[in-house]
């Protein structure tokens, strides 16, 4: 995701700089190959005499990474912990030198800063690590927009998609920021589209989720009850949403990244180099129920209509 939006954002010509807050990730797909390479076990090293690589993207512009502060790796040798310890150790590190991620972020101070953050959901759902770090970096007077991705294949099972959206609304919760949360690799779906028991925009507005309950496998009667009230809860809340997201595909990046501009305040900023009120009210001219339609007929409905025509196949003699 953060690579696909660095280089859309590099496409618009607009001034950005992607922060890495993952201390396990190994590989960047946005960073050089000289950068990754010092933190791949057996990649090739520089030559005695030359430069240290310093970190950047691939294409060549600069990058805060917080594996230059610390590393899953060494803490987990040290200590003897598992990788969920020792990334919550990392998180908690850099909070108490937060000072040097500051100090990376002054010098971008009229850049947009995308942060690759962890995957791992008890970061936004429970602990406080995230939670505080966000705290900080808004004392910064970081205009901050969560966004969120949800794989798009667990809608095909109506338990995982309750769980996705728990986890949603514990984060909205947890974080108390604006969210963008985003049912990712939505292509996947023309896989897949047999397995769909709703439009897509039944899955996208999270509205009625009694009929989600209604088709869910026989459970026995308190289990049932169970899944009904989680639903209860989500739709009383009704805070969660989804956008769909075919990061290959760039109208659709480009709606994803106008929604967390508007979170922001980006797109009415003096400083939005890329964004007029014209090209503000053009994006705004097709409706969200347009744009899932769509999505629903290029991804869904096609795929449904070419297996209904496609022949069968013939048995081979034996």
């Amino acid at each position: 995701f953060c690579n696909g939006m660095q280089q859309m954002m590099k496409a618009l010509g607009r001034r950005h700089i992607i922060c890495n807050l993952d201390p396990a990730n190994d590989r960047l797909p946005y960073a050089s190959d000289e950068w990754n390479n010092q933190f791949i076990e057996g990649a090739p090293r520089p030559k005695e005499g030359d430069a240290a690589p310093q970190p950047c993207t691939t294409d060549g512009s600069p990058l805060i990474d917080v594996r230059e502060l610390i590393r899953i790796n060494d803490v987990m040798e040290e200590y003897h912990l598992g990788p969920n310890g020792g990334l919550l150790y990392c998180i908690d590190y850099l909070l108490e030198n937060f000072d040097w991620l500051e100090e990376k972020l002054k010098l971008h101070a009229d850049s947009y800063v995308v942060f690759d953050c962890p995957g791992q959901v008890e970061l936004y759902t429970h602990h406080e690590g995230m939670k505080a770090v966000v705290e900080k970096l808004q004392k910064l007077d970081c205009r901050l927009t969560a966004v969120h991705l949800v794989d798009c294949t667990l809608c095909t099972e109506p338990h995982k998609y309750v769980s996705s959206l728990l986890v949603s609304l514990s984060a909205m919760l947890q974080l108390e920021l604006p969210h963008v949360n985003l049912l990712s690799k939505i292509d996947l779906l023309k896989r897949h589209a047999d397995e769909l028991d709703f439009r897509l925009d039944f899955y996208t507005d999270v509205i009625d989720l009694t009929q989600l309950t209604s088709i869910m496998p026989t459970l026995n009667q308190k289990f049932r009850r169970f899944n009904e009230l989680l639903c209860e809860v989500i739709e009383e809340f009704n805070m969660v949403n989804f956008l769909p997201l075919d990061i290959q595909e760039k109208k659709s990046v480009l709606k994803v990244l106008a929604r967390i501009d508007e979170c922001n305040g980006y797109a009415l900023g003096i400083g939005a180099a890329d964004y007029s009120p014209f090209q503000w009210a053009l994006s705004h001219t097709e409706g969200p129920e347009e744009r899932i339609g769509d999505i629903q007929e290029h991804y869904i409905d096609a795929y449904r209509q070419e297996a209904e025509t496609e022949p069968p196949a013939l048995a081979e003699a034996e």
